[in-house]
């Protein structure tokens, strides 16, 4: 597959031949995405598994659809061209010490951990067993009455605010 490098229908052929492989029996991103694919992602500061982890989970559960996708990555990839100037880090978050599922901030289950998760997806920090957006993100999120894309915005325009993270969730979830 030829990858037309255009920024957003790059994407946009890019996520389709993936899903279309996806729903042919390709369970691996070494399998969905061609070097051409791979390389075009990688100017976005995109790694194949977090595309690719995206595009199973709207083969097998309906969500979260290609506009959230294109949403997430355009976020990350803005981040990557204008903040990192394009240059990828080597470092990943430690799964050992990202927060527990079950951990609270001001008796709110998963919030620290979907910080800290926010925060590596922007970076382009996520080890490849870890997914923003997975089942568990999206409950959580609509329990906040916020989308993937919305928290992400929130972390990248709150820095290292927490407290201003966690006083837009209690609010947005009516406890504040």
């Amino acid at each position: 597959m030829t990858v037309n490098l255009q920024w957003p229908d790059g994407f946009r052929t890019v996520y389709d031949q993936a899903k279309r492989n996806y729903e042919r029996g390709a369970h691996h991103p070494d399998q969905v995405f061609d070097a051409s694919a791979k390389a075009f992602l990688a100017t976005m500061g995109c790694s194949p598994r977090e595309l690719f982890d995206l595009v199973e989970d709207d083969c097998r559960f309906g969500e979260p659809d290609f506009a959230t996708s294109f949403e997430l990555t355009e976020m990350r990839r803005n981040y990557f061209l204008n903040v990192q100037k394009g240059v990828a880090t080597a470092r990943r978050v430690d799964m050992d010490r990202l927060p527990a599922k079950s951990a609270a901030i001001e008796g709110v289950r998963w919030l620290p951990r979907i910080i800290e998760k926010a925060k590596a997806k922007l970076r382009g920090e996520m080890p490849e067993e870890l997914m923003y957006c997975c089942g568990g993100d999206r409950d959580f999120l609509r329990s906040a009455h916020m989308t993937a894309g919305e928290f992400l915005r929130l972390v990248q325009d709150s820095a290292e605010d927490t407290q201003k993270i966690i006083t837009t969730v209690i609010s947005a979830m009516g406890r504040g």
